[in-house]
């Protein structure tokens, strides 16, 4: 079955909701750009990049890819003692992540070769396991590097955030109550989720005491 693209998919959600059809003539067209990295070393900077500011985390991780010298794999880190992955900046549970990240990819547990071919569940319930590594960074994973169209991130702050700012509500919705609101969007959550983080910007972008 062909791949959906991401203009019909966009079309599609707006023919369904007026509210988004408007966010979607405000903000623009909806976009996931080509991932930059491979799979793991993708993986690998969002474990570091947690509970980081941009400006520390970004620092840290120029000096943890050059640790590897442009040849970031599940082989290199795991060559790499921990106390390397440290001196470099590292929190010694984020070194343990992502060497645990490295030993499961090696040993077959989360299949990154293959992953293409793998269900969004799937690939949640197998990114899982590693230490680090959570729902909200799977469905990440999901959005941003396999440019997934189906993803419906409801504990996600900034998606309850914007579906508050886009449909007017006085409080968050609560993830299971934005989970419902979601059924309506399949197969193609992520067009909404992308436009509820759109509509975070454009409110931040207003100038102050304008509605």
């Amino acid at each position: 079955m062909p791949r959906t693209s991401f203009a019909a998919a966009a079309a599609e959600v707006a023919r369904r909701d007026r509210v988004m059809a408007e966010l979607m003539r405000r903000t623009g067209k909806f976009r996931l750009p080509p991932p930059t990295t491979g799979h793991f070393a993708a993986l690998a900077e969002s474990i570091l990049y947690q509970q980081l500011a941009g400006a520390a985390a970004a620092a840290i991780h120029r000096r943890f890819v050059a640790l590897f010298g442009g040849e970031l794999t599940p082989q290199a880190v795991l060559r790499v003692p921990e106390e390397r992955l440290r001196g470099v900046g590292l929190s010694g549970s984020k070194a343990v992540s992502i060497r645990d990240l490295a030993a499961k990819v090696v040993d077959g547990t989360v299949p990154l070769e293959e992953i293409e071919r793998r269900s969004d569940d799937e690939i949640v319930t197998r990114l899982s396991v590693v230490r680090g590594i959570g729902r909200w960074t799977a469905e990440m994973f999901l959005i941003f590097q396999l440019r997934r169209l189906d993803v419906w991130p409801v504990d996600d702050y900034g998606v309850r955030q914007g579906y508050a700012l886009a449909y007017k509500l006085k409080e968050l919705p609560k993830p299971k109550e934005l989970q419902q609101e979601g059924e309506r969007f399949r197969p193609y959550r992520t067009v909404p989720a992308w436009y509820c983080w759109q509509a975070v910007h454009e409110s931040r972008a207003k100038p102050a005491g304008r509605a």
